[in-house]
């Protein structure tokens, strides 16, 4: 007597709309969610890695918060609103001598000049009060220039009014900061060396991991796996992500110690937004380096010189209102620029929604395009 046929278990029929069955789908959230697991505990275990990447940064923060008072600077630029006679009387050698440190540019509009010196383009305002007063509006974004500006008035006050010998003063000089007076120097530190901390982490990571997967053959037995590409490059960026925003917690809390005092203004938490954009495009460049080079030596010694030139000409460390105009058109095309100049918005100059989007829009289009390029590029195996 024969055995009766069996009859084969259907197969997993697609799911409507042409998406995959459950079981598929599960596999690559399982996928995903192992690779950025293994990924972040590798991150964790490296030591030396924790260090470059969080302790190193919050080195320099406590360095330049701490000595930084004490710079010095050569200019300043503030705007004359009408007339002012102290500063219209000086003229010939005097008037050369002046304009050695203070860059005086003239309107009529006294509310817009205020503006200016909250948002960090001019220095200090000066107009002419009753009785002569000279009125003096500086801002605490730099706290040595803003005492430059009151020194160098209250000097040609003082000239004026010896002068003036045997006389009742002349002039007086009133001045006063347009913030609050709570503000410390760390409220314009904590930005850029931020952002420096966020390209380098970024940008070494993507690079060395990309480099020291392809020499250990980790990409080709993850090429020949089950794992669809989507889901490695998911898990770089999400171990990355989470990487800068624990950077970018330490940082503010420890600026917000009383120490340091730093004072969070405006829409501070867009700098969020903003730092999960720039990972995105400092990973970009990782990811060119990681393309082209072929050891990992190649790519630290590519990514440092990437990394060290973009952080002082995107104002991490040193201001750029004194840099050629040729080297400012540089600074332009840099992501860290446009990073560490919308942090500082947000974070310090009361700066909103409309400072951030256009950084962030222009973060993730450099992204895209490098991110282009690098696929290009991008070769499995050596």
């Amino acid at each position: 007597m024969s055995a009766e046929p069996t009859t084969a278990a259907p197969a997993a029929a697609p799911a409507p709309g042409g998406t995959p069955p459950a079981p598929v789908e599960r596999e690559r959230v399982s996928a995903f969610v192992s690779l950025s697991r293994v990924m972040l505990v590798a991150f964790v275990r490296d030591r030396s890695a924790l260090f470059f990447v969080l302790l190193f940064p919050l080195m320099f923060l406590m360095l330049f918060g701490t000595l930084l008072k004490g710079a010095t600077t050569q200019h300043a630029k503030v705007e004359q609103v009408g007339a002012v006679r102290l500063l219209d009387s000086v003229q010939g050698e005097a008037r050369t001598g002046l304009e050695e440190v203070l860059t005086i540019t003239r309107g009529d509009d006294e509310a817009a000049a205020l503006e200016k010196v909250r948002k960090g383009d001019l220095d200090a305002m000066i107009k002419e009060g009753p009785g002569g007063t000279v009125v003096v509006r500086y801002s605490a974004a730099d706290q040595v220039r803003a005492g430059t500006v009151q020194g160098i008035v209250n000097s040609v006050v003082q000239q004026a009014n010896q002068a003036a010998s045997g006389k009742a003063p002349t002039f007086t000089l009133e001045s006063s900061r347009v913030e609050d007076g709570s503000l410390k120097p760390i409220q314009f530190l904590t930005p850029g060396l931020l952002g420096w901390a966020v390209a380098t982490g970024a940008v070494f990571s993507a690079a060395l991991t990309l480099v020291g997967w392809r020499q250990k053959k980790v990409l080709r037995r993850l090429r020949l796996a089950p794992v669809s590409a989507g889901a490695i490059i998911a898990s770089r960026v999400t171990v990355s992500v989470l990487t800068a925003l624990a950077q970018t917690t330490i940082f503010l809390v420890l600026a917000t110690l009383p120490f340091f005092g730093l004072k969070l203004t405006g829409d501070w938490w867009l700098v969020v937004p903003l730092v999960v954009c720039a990972t995105i495009a400092f990973m970009s460049i990782g990811l060119l380096v990681g393309s082209i080079a072929k050891t990992e030596e190649a790519a630290n010694g590519l990514s440092q010189i990437i990394v060290l030139p973009m952080s002082f000409l995107s104002g991490s460390f040193f201001p750029t209102d004194d840099m050629p105009g040729w080297l400012k058109a540089i600074s332009e095309a840099l992501p860290l620029r446009h990073l560490v100049t919308a942090a500082q918005s947000v974070l310090s100059r009361g700066g909103g929604v409309m400072d951030a989007l256009p950084a962030m829009g222009v973060l993730l289009l450099f992204a895209a395009v490098l991110t282009g390029i690098s696929w290009k590029l991008f070769r499995w195996e050596d």
